[in-house]
């Protein structure tokens, strides 16, 4: 019976893939994966290789458990494997069984690498498809907050929610589609958000807090 690897595509560009990830991928008899993960993959697969394309994530885990007791199955996840990732699910459903897990890259560390900086003081939430509270976990931290987005708590949605309670020195980080060809990263402070009203496509968010 087989480990199975749970690799973290991380940012979506493969350079960004690590080395070790890109050998379980190469390895494996089997790549299970979103549809869009198994496009940024393709040019590592071969045609010996069964794909499974992710989409009832109880009939992958049937699949995934049943295929790896004799051939080896590499599962690949968006971003990092350690937040909100498949791999909690993976291991609530496939019971006693081994996986080797390796993270990638996170959106929000390779958009803190293309400004420069470090987030070590920063708190990290995910905003996609959950709620919290942006104005108290914004007030209760160092140096700011990241976000991950969706189309609902867009960047756009929450720079309204921080100008309607005067954060209006709030700057705002956006990147989007990151290490794509066509990636964008826009900077602007709370107080202009009505000149950023738009459409945000895949986006990281940070709110950054000014000295």
């Amino acid at each position: 019976m087989k480990k199975i690897n749970v690799v973290g595509l991380g940012v979506g560009n493969i350079d960004y893939l690590t080395g070790i990830g890109i050998k379980c991928i190469k390895s494996a008899d089997i790549i299970v994966a979103g549809k869009r993960q198994l496009e940024d993959i393709s040019p590592l697969l071969n045609f010996s290789q069964e794909k499974y394309t992710l989409k009832k994530l109880l009939d992958a885990s049937l699949y995934i458990e049943e295929k790896s007791i004799e051939k080896e199955v590499t599962v690949v996840v968006s971003g990092d494997t350690g937040f909100y990732s498949l791999l909690n699910f993976l291991k609530k459903n496939i019971k006693n069984r081994e996986f080797n897990v390796i993270p990638g890259i996170s959106s929000f560390q390779y958009l803190f690498s293309k400004i420069g900086e470090t987030w070590e003081n920063y708190n990290l939430y995910s905003v996609h498809g959950r709620e919290i509270d942006i104005i108290e976990v914004l007030k209760n931290s160092m140096a700011g907050i990241i976000l991950l987005t969706d189309s609902k708590n867009s960047p756009y949605y929450i720079g309204r929610i921080l100008m309607k309670n005067n954060f209006l020195d709030i700057k705002m980080i956006v990147g989007e589609k990151l290490s794509y060809s066509d990636e964008k990263i826009t900077e602007f402070y709370v107080r202009d958000i009505e000149d950023h009203k738009r459409d945000y496509e895949m986006n990281v968010l940070i709110l950054k807090k000014e000295k």
